[in-house]
């Protein structure tokens, strides 16, 4: 298809060629325009949308409509199924689509626009000559189809464009080259699948079979691989296995089946632990021992009113948890459940496998059918394996999450320790909801009347940043306790994390990121992780709180006064794990009743909007002189709040920030 065309504005579209003196137009000219949200719905709406304005201009005999043909009619509605589809998988906003007619050419212009510029389409290009391309074959058939097309670049948005010319383009060599031996391919794309329009309406199915081969052939000689494509696409993006199971009903019924159910099992031993709501009581999908079998997931069926009576029907026969035969086998039609028109059918069950791990059952089922035609078969088993990739992913970012879930407790306090005297208020909030933040926070009593704090950042996130933290945490709290002072803790961790110990875990994280797929070079060795910290002991006497605190690298903090002035608290030095025999030394003053320190991390500082940080221009100074008067629950929330606002896209760092007030 050669690379896809884009410039900066329009270029050589439909002539606007304006009507010569005399030659007024009798009417409007053919116009349609719409806003779809971004969903499966989309280009479904999109193309009866664009064949009911069709219709209509043709009753108003508007200009230009004596030179639509039926062909080019069919060939706007092929592209604008492409474009918004696309528009809707690669972008994911609203979508609007403009579609006009030029009265002196006859030609049809038509334009889908998204709200994020940053998102070509998919060329497709370069193709391997030794498979199928996954992407690009839909903006392959605007190409064919299409005198000209291209892109148009504005400030927040994108727009597709494509003009056909009068009475359809001449276009065999560029369909077969897309869809094989036919001449043409106005095949529904995925999105078509989801959101089909209303087929034509069909008898009760009689006692006697139906078949419908010759429909299934013709679909799927035009657009099977298509579908397939868009499947992989849409399924590959869900990190919900429920998810998963929802969309891989959407796409089966109603193009491929009638009805279809999906089963999901425990991969070690096919069974659940624990029973869903009702199910103890009734006895419903359990094995002996009140162990529970597969899970009926999802139940999906053309007409919406059967749903319910068929997921009862299919959850007294759940599928068998073994390793089942390689191919579709039979599987007990309900009959009961799909009403007088329904007792006779055919019904396949697809066992869902990844990694010889087994996942669930996939079930489909057509009324009328006493047997499903090998077109059906084939291309549902080609699904199934990619229905049960998809679940075998979401499980394995599942069991990611919940690992990182359970290593970031690990890393943080439980409780933040009360201080009498004293009142704390945190935020913390990690960009990465899904792996270990780099920044930690601490709050501890060290014996003797003092309390000791710590805000720290680590270089890095997940694994490597989780073995640093994990060690620099329980480090601080041991010299805290054993009686060293502000700086001498420093002087230590900072010894700590130059030290082999370190070096080795450090090694071991990247060994287990490597694990997890990331490239790693033969001759990394072990790499020292840097660590930014804010480090101070509180002794609360009478009147006051005496506050001893060193900046390692870290942003200073700052003292709020009560009268509303506000100053650093202490100097800057080196950060942690860079130099060795580094000493440093620390600060002490007293915070008298109202006044309040803040302490934050470079989230806070460095939030961005467009080139300005928070912090340009004492910002954060600013924000925290605004807070006086506040209690320390307040100020958190206000700078927290301030932060959040300062830019329109949503923090790209980990933010963390503690406010200590005496009383």
């Amino acid at each position: 298809m050669g690379a896809i065309p884009a410039q900066r504005e329009s270029v050589a579209r439909a002539s606007d060629v304006s009507a010569r003196d005399g030659d007024a137009l009798p009417h409007a000219p053919a116009h349609a325009h719409a806003t779809f949200s971004g969903g499966p719905l989309a280009p479904g709406s999109a193309r009866a949308l664009l064949r009911a304005a069709f219709t209509e201009w043709a009753e108003l005999a508007l200009p230009g409509t004596e030179l639509l043909t039926d062909r080019q009619a069919d060939d706007a509605v092929v592209v604008v199924s492409e474009l918004v589809t696309n528009a809707v998988i690669h972008a994911g906003t609203d979508v609007e689509l403009d579609c006009r007619l030029e009265a002196h050419t006859g030609a049809l212009v038509v334009e889908v626009l998204d709200h994020h510029p940053s998102r070509a389409p998919r060329d497709g290009d370069p193709e391997p000559s030794y498979g199928t391309p996954e992407y690009g074959r839909g903006l392959r058939l605007v190409a064919a189809l299409a005198e000209t097309w291209g892109i148009t670049y504005r400030t927040g948005s994108k727009t597709v464009w494509a003009q056909l010319p009068a009475g359809g383009k001449e276009a065999l060599d560029g369909i077969q080259a897309y869809a094989g031996d036919r001449a043409r391919d106005h095949a529904l794309r995925v999105a078509g699948i989801l959101a089909p329009e209303s087929p034509p309406s069909r008898a009760p199915v009689s006692p006697a079979p139906v078949a419908r081969g010759g429909q299934d052939r013709d679909w799927l000689n035009r657009g099977a691989l298509s579908f397939l494509a868009e499947a992989s696409d849409l399924l590959a993006g869900q990190l919900d296995e429920n998810l998963v199971a929802a969309l891989a009903g959407q796409l089966i019924v109603p193009r491929l089946a009638d009805w279809c159910a999906v089963w999901l099992e425990d991969e070690v031993a096919g069974r659940w632990g624990s029973p869903r709501p009702g199910e103890a009581e009734s006895g419903t999908g359990w094995g002996e021992g009140g162990v529970s079998g597969p899970r009926l997931a999802r139940v999906w069926h053309c007409s919406e009113t059967r749903i319910e009576d068929l997921r009862q029907a299919l959850e007294k026969e759940p599928p068998g948890t073994g390793p089942g035969h390689p191919g579709p086998v039979p599987f007990p039609w309900p009959g009961d459940a799909l009403g007088p028109h329904g007792t006779l059918g055919s019904a396949l069950a697809y066992r869902l496998t990844a990694g010889g791990r087994p996942l669930g059952t996939l079930v489909i089922g057509r009324a009328g059918l006493v047997s499903f035609p090998d077109e059906i078969t084939g291309l549902v088993e080609d699904l199934s394996r990619r229905v049960a990739l998809a679940i075998g992913a979401a499980r394995q970012y599942a069991r990611q999450a919940t690992i990182s879930a359970v290593l970031q407790r690990g890393l943080l306090p439980g409780a933040v320790a009360e201080i009498p005297g004293v009142r704390s208020a945190l935020v913390y909030e990690p960009c990465d909801k899904g792996g270990p933040s780099g920044d930690f926070y601490d709050l501890f009593p060290a014996g003797d009347g003092r309390w000791c704090f710590a805000v720290g950042d680590v270089q890095g996130k997940g694994p490597e940043a989780a073995v640093v933290i994990g060690l620099a945490r329980p480090w601080l709290r041991l010299l805290a306790r054993e009686g060293y002072r502000v700086a001498d803790v420093l002087d230590r961790l900072n010894q700590l994390l130059l030290d082999d110990a370190t070096e080795a875990a450090d090694a071991a994280a990247r060994a287990l990121a490597s694990a997890g797929g990331r490239p790693m070079n033969p001759g990394d060795g072990p790499q020292t992780r840097f660590l930014s910290l804010l480090y101070g002991e509180l002794a609360p006497f009478d009147g006051g709180v005496r506050c001893t605190l060193a900046s390692a690298g870290h942003p200073l903090p700052l003292l709020l006064g009560s009268g509303g002035e506000v100053r650093t608290a202490a100097r800057p030095q080196t950060l942690l794990g860079v130099v060795e025999d580094e000493t440093y030394t620390s600060e002490t003053f007293e915070l008298r009743p109202g006044d309040s320190l803040l302490c934050v991390t470079d989230g806070v500082t460095e939030r961005r909007s467009g080139s300005r940080l928070f912090d340009d221009e004492d910002g954060l100074a600013d924000a925290l002189a605004g807070c006086a008067g506040l209690d320390a629950e307040l100020i958190a929330e206000r700078i927290k709040r301030l932060v959040h606002e300062f830019g329109a896209r949503p923090p790209e760092d980990d933010l963390a920030l503690l406010v200590l007030q005496a009383e």
